[in-house]
């Protein structure tokens, strides 16, 4: 698993989400890098069969959307907007809803550690924890439990997904309600 990612500097910048034409992440991207904005396209790596051969492909984890870093009181949303391939912000009415940076970084903490993950819609129920034990040590999220496997769920809640994580439930503690 890899992620395409650039450096930014703004203390102020704050993470959002944008919807992207089917298909035209990596295009979208490319252009956001080109103009200098500051964006991170998370990519996972899948084995795919053709008829003739196997090969491993590098695909979005979130199909259809990627995520730039700006603040919005400074910079240009239209230039965003204008990148081929991006069709509009993920937010509600009164514009884009910024994205907390710690789900960006669990996000980007499971993809540099190769952990292997899914994406599944995102869940109302189950605890949040913290992973105290591991290679997630530090790394927050909601707690899912299934007979006896457990999983962590890193969540963008904007896009209403989730990537969960096999792990033991003796490997997090519980977070208070203030967290």
């Amino acid at each position: 698993m890899m992620s395409h990612t650039m450096e930014g500097d703004s203390s102020d910048s704050q993470w959002f989400a944008v919807w992207t034409r089917s298909r035209q992440e990596k295009v979208a991207a490319a252009m956001l890098q080109t103009l200098g904005v500051h964006h991170f396209l998370p990519l996972k790596s899948e084995l795919r069969q053709w008829s003739d051969r196997k090969q491993t492909v590098s695909v979005p984890l979130f199909s259809g959307y990627l995520f730039v870093h700006m603040n919005p009181a400074k910079d240009s949303r239209l230039q965003v907007l204008k990148a081929p391939g991006i069709v509009g912000f993920v937010g509600n009415s009164k514009g884009p809803l910024p994205i907390p940076d710690h789900q960006i970084e669990g996000i980007r903490t499971i993809l540099d550690r190769r952990v292997e993950c899914t994406v599944i819609p995102i869940l109302d129920e189950g605890d949040r924890v913290r992973v105290v034990h591991g290679p997630l040590t530090g790394i927050e999220g909601r707690l899912l439990q299934s007979n006896s496997a457990s999983r962590l769920l890193i969540s963008i809640e904007m896009l209403h997904k989730s990537i969960a994580v096999m792990l033991s439930s003796q490997d997090v503690e519980l977070l208070g309600h203030s967290a």
